[in-house]
């Protein structure tokens, strides 16, 4: 029968201020982004400074990134920017799909 180990406390703490940390960043960097006070480029600065924060707090999770809050991120930049602003490069340098992986975005 296995034996289930408690977490080390101190670890869990610490999951949790980094948690708290990036929900701030996350919840700031829309606030910014819904004023419309950005241009594209910036507002693209601002989201990949956004990523780069998150994959200190988690290394190697950039593809929970890309999947879960890259989508809600171009939804506001959609919401904010009018159509007819020059798209000059996506918001995320998204990676391509491998053969057989499921698509994270609705069609």
């Amino acid at each position: 029968m296995p034996t289930h180990e408690s977490p080390d406390p101190a670890a869990v703490a610490e999951e949790r201020r980094r948690v708290r940390q990036l929900r701030a960043s996350v919840d700031l960097t829309c606030a910014v982004l819904r004023q419309g006070r950005l241009g594209r480029a910036e507002a693209e600065e601002l989201v990949a400074g956004l990523r780069h924060r998150a994959l200190e707090l988690f290394p190697g999770k950039g593809s929970v990134f890309d999947l879960v809050l890259a989508p809600r991120l171009e939804r506001i930049l959609a919401e904010v920017l009018p159509p007819s602003a020059p798209a000059v490069r996506r918001v995320l340098p998204f990676r391509p799909r491998r053969k057989g992986e499921i698509s994270s975005r609705r069609r």
